[in-house]
């Protein structure tokens, strides 16, 4: 790969799911850059194998050789767990990583709250389907189509939970965004509940833009796939060399395009996702705001880091 190229992308899913939550942007990024998305241990293709991060990194690792051969930079995308894992990656393969987007990965893990998610899994796992039908339930209520087809179409990995919560107690986000020394987007849904500590989180890193997209959940990249996908392609063409669009020279509508469809980089748009109806706007970066308003936030001060 030389380095006019596009940077190639790797997907990360979140728990419990598998490589198929990736389909939309799949299908955005594929015939611009390479692209893979990927299943972790114990999810997916991978099921019946046991989770653990040093596995899951060594996913990522064989991913970027695949992608990029070896020694060559890729750029890590993930969502929640995914995104937790990119950033540990990251940290870890600085000469492998050209830049992160991790989504829905603000809250550190462990803590009380990890605990006690754990103790309400091993409560679930005594149901007769191991949870099956409540996760099923909880999919259809949160989660749009086409998103809640692509989020379950490598099935649902319903045993890895313990094994996963425990792995990722011990990770710590700040810590690797402290030593992640190239451009991290932290890309989170309005109304996500790991937002918990965003701001903190962002003032760990040595560069990183936090970018909150409307009208969406923790689940951004299958409840709000135009509007995350659109912020992954800036993302992309800022790593690329290239400017990132604006609202006025933002893509249209082809005519090929369906209402609400993600397609190739230069057709995404919005119609029927973000609003209803034919004459709904486009989704332009001005409408995914890099903090919450309401919440007061003020400019992110970072400490100085060492060179």
């Amino acid at each position: 790969m030389s380095a006019s190229d596009p940077v190639p992308v790797i997907l990360v899913h979140g728990l419990r799911t598998s490589a198929t939550m990736w389909r939309a942007q799949v299908e955005a990024l594929g015939d611009s850059r390479p692209v893979l998305a990927i299943d972790l241990p114990g999810h997916g293709t991978r099921r019946g194998e046991r989770f653990s991060v040093a596995g899951s990194l060594d996913a990522i690792d064989a991913a970027a050789d695949r992608l990029a051969g070896d020694g060559g930079r890729v750029a890590v995308v993930g969502l929640s767990l995914g995104g937790y894992l990119a950033l540990a990656w990251a940290a870890r393969r600085p000469d492998r990583a050209a830049g992160v987007l991790a989504a829905g990965s603000s809250a550190r893990p462990g803590g009380p709250l990890t605990w006690a998610w754990l103790a309400l899994v091993r409560l679930i796992a005594l149901l007769p389907d191991r949870g099956a039908a409540l996760n099923r339930a909880m999919v259809a209520a949160a989660v749009p189509e086409p998103g809640a087809t692509d989020l379950g179409a490598g099935g649902y990995a319903l045993d890895v939970m313990q094994d996963a919560l425990r792995e990722m107690s011990r990770v710590d986000p700040r810590a690797d965004l402290a030593s992640i020394d190239r451009p991290v987007w932290l890309v989170n849904g309005r109304w996500d509940h790991f937002r918990l500590g965003e701001r903190r989180t962002v003032r760990a890193a040595r560069q990183a833009r936090l970018v909150v997209v409307p009208h969406s959940t923790h689940l951004v990249s299958v409840v709000a796939p135009v509007a995350f996908t659109r912020v992954l392609l800036g993302a992309l063409d800022e790593l690329d060399g290239r400017s990132v669009r604006g609202p006025a020279d933002a893509p249209g509508p082809d005519a090929t395009d369906e209402p609400g469809g993600v397609r190739h980089h230069d057709d995404v748009v919005a119609e029927g996702v973000e609003h209803d109806g034919p004459d709904a706007p486009r989704v332009a970066p001005a409408d995914v705001e890099p903090v919450p308003v309401e919440d007061g936030a003020q400019p992110v001060d970072r400490a100085p880091h060492p060179a």
